[in-house]
């Protein structure tokens, strides 16, 4: 009976687990990740090369680095991107610069992948009223305090989330 309920419980985590991304190509080879990534899969899946390459040379803006430092303990950071989709490829490397330069822990960062459609797995982008990538929500104590939408208003992501994490 044991065994039963162990390999029971070992086809649930895998089906649990398999359904919170999936994976697709296109015709040209384009990688679609469609649910939730990790910084490390975008640094080492050859098929994001762009990664690396887009934080070369990126130095974060230091107004930005010093709220995200200070804030590190007290907000998460919800991020929506495309890995088919030029502003992600852009914005999100610069993004991981900034948050490692401040300490923000990996566990404080949800990366979530969207398909050309801006959709993603169990109604998140709606949920969220995602309608361009890359996004990045700040949330404290479980309710957003901002957004960050492609560049944001400024044409500069980091200048945009330093005034969000500065407001009192």
């Amino acid at each position: 009976m044991k065994q039963i309920l162990i390999a029971a419980f070992v086809i649930f985590s895998v089906q649990t687990a398999s359904a919170q991304t999936e994976v697709t190509r296109e015709a040209d080879g384009t990688k679609i990740v469609k649910g939730f990534m990790t910084k490390q899969e975008l640094a080492t899946d050859s098929a994001f090369t762009w990664y690396a390459e887009n934080q070369k040379g990126y130095t974060p803006d230091q107004n930005a680095l010093q709220q995200l430092r200070a804030n590190r303990d007290s907000i998460n950071i919800v991020a929506f991107g495309g890995t088919w989709c030029g502003d992600t490829k852009y914005i999100l490397p610069k993004f991981f610069v900034l948050a490692d330069a401040a300490g923000l822990s990996p566990d404080r960062v949800t990366l979530l992948g969207v398909d050309r459609s801006k959709k993603t797995i169990q109604h998140l982008s709606e949920a969220f009223g995602i309608t361009n990538v890359p996004t990045l929500i700040v949330m404290k104590n479980g309710k957003e305090v901002g957004r960050v939408v492609e560049y944001g208003r400024t044409g500069l992501f980091d200048k945009d989330l330093a005034e969000i994490l500065g407001k009192k």
